[in-house]
């Protein structure tokens, strides 16, 4: 169980608890909801934690010579593509040419030999910059990194599949910026952001608490979850098997509320959207905490991130799937347990497709792509997303 260092920032967490929990009973069954930035803090594995040494991430090849099975099936993974060289973008390599326009700008993402050149014009003048990396797999849309004067921008302009073509990234203005500088992307400095956005997309990139884009590894690996793995795979070699077990991470063996907040160090537990202060259908991306307002949630038998998705596997995409996800607790087999001091009742409309009216589906404003509403509940037709 994590517990709280006493800290400054952890006493504003678990104030924050009080002030946001969805649930009157803040502490689980072994474990307390924690902000992201109190967790990194702690002893033991989290991720996006930058302690350890580059040397001890040995890269995913390493993992796969004793659980290829598994790590077959995680290349597989939106995850393992979070984030790739611009270069090996199917999305980029499948366009010569990306124009969008909004006066006085007009934008360009053209390929050149093996890469691609981000750039925009009023007219009169013209800024351009290679692409260096794309984040995301590009399933609802693809955001790119470029470098001018040893500093990461994040590009003004996404591509979305839907649309097939650019349009403003998430949380860019659609004003037009004052200048063309600014117009071609936003500065992500060298601190505490940058660091966030390729901890959440990359391997390893920060180590030694120090950002090292140079040494990184792409995408979501084994190790970004389960921790450096040098340590484990030479304890192994030398048959030390129970000291090798123990000095890996397993996160299917934390209790359902570490967990939860586990995921959400990258896709925002409640308490990092509470603290925040961040509001609105944007949350909607942030499938912890509208976990977390749930009644799955809430109750003692609280589900996970894991009752559902296999990270190791591709998302499964067929609503019927789920269903025996729901019915398991639901179900008329179950004749409606009791679980805790909660009946478990079932539903009196149908059997079928469980998550199509429990979990519907809103398009979140410029992403062109609707998003599965984490948020389990009743929902009446046609209800507008409530935060």
């Amino acid at each position: 169980m994590a517990k709280s260092s006493g800290s400054p920032s952890v006493i504003v967490s678990v104030l924050a608890m009080v002030l946001f929990s969805p649930t009157t009973n803040i502490a689980g069954p072994n474990g307390i909801q924690m902000a992201t930035e109190d967790r990194v803090q702690l002893s033991g594995w989290w991720p996006t934690k930058g302690t350890a040494s580059r040397n001890d991430f040995l890269g995913p090849e390493a993992c796969g010579r004793c659980h290829w099975e598994i790590a077959k099936g995680q290349q597989q993974t939106p995850m393992l593509n979070a984030a790739m060289h611009a270069a090996d973008s199917r999305v980029l390599r499948s366009h010569d040419r990306l124009t969008f326009s909004l006066p006085p700008y007009t934008y360009h993402i053209v390929r050149r030999g093996h890469g691609s050149v981000y750039s925009v014009t009023n007219g009169t003048k013209t800024i351009s910059a290679p692409l260096v990396w794309a984040f995301g797999l590009g399933e609802s849309g693809q955001t790119y990194i470029f470098e001018r004067n040893g500093i990461f921008y994040e590009s003004r302009l996404s591509y979305y599949s839907a649309a097939n073509g650019l349009d403003f990234t998430p949380g860019t203005t659609r004003t037009p910026s004052p200048t063309v500088e600014d117009a071609l992307g936003r500065g992500m400095l060298y601190g505490a952001e940058t660091q966030r956005c390729f901890g959440c997309h990359t391997t390893a990139s920060t180590t030694n608490d120090k950002f090292d884009p140079g040494h990184l590894i792409a995408g979501i690996t084994c190790e970004a979850c389960h921790g450096p793995g040098a340590g484990h795979v030479a304890m192994m070699k030398t048959g030390q098997h129970e000291l090798g077990i123990s000095s890996i991470m397993n996160p299917g063996r934390l209790d359902p509320v570490d967990l939860v907040d586990f995921c959400g160090a990258c896709h925002r537990t409640f308490m990092d959207v509470g603290l925040a202060n961040l509001t609105g259908i944007r949350n909607l991306r942030f499938q912890p905490y509208r976990l977390e307002r749930s009644l799955c949630w809430r109750r003692e038998s609280r589900i996970s991130c894991i009752t559902c998705h296999d990270p190791h596997q591709p998302r499964q995409r067929q609503s019927a799937w789920y269903d025996q996800k729901c019915l398991s607790c639901h179900g008329p087999a179950t004749h409606s347990p009791t679980r805790g001091s909660h009946q478990l009742k079932t539903c009196r409309v149908s059997s079928n497709n469980c998550v199509s009216c429990h979990m519907p589906k809103y398009e979140i404003p410029g992403m062109h792509f609707k998003f599965t509403d984490h948020f389990i509940r009743i929902v009446t037709k046609g209800e507008d997303y409530s935060d």
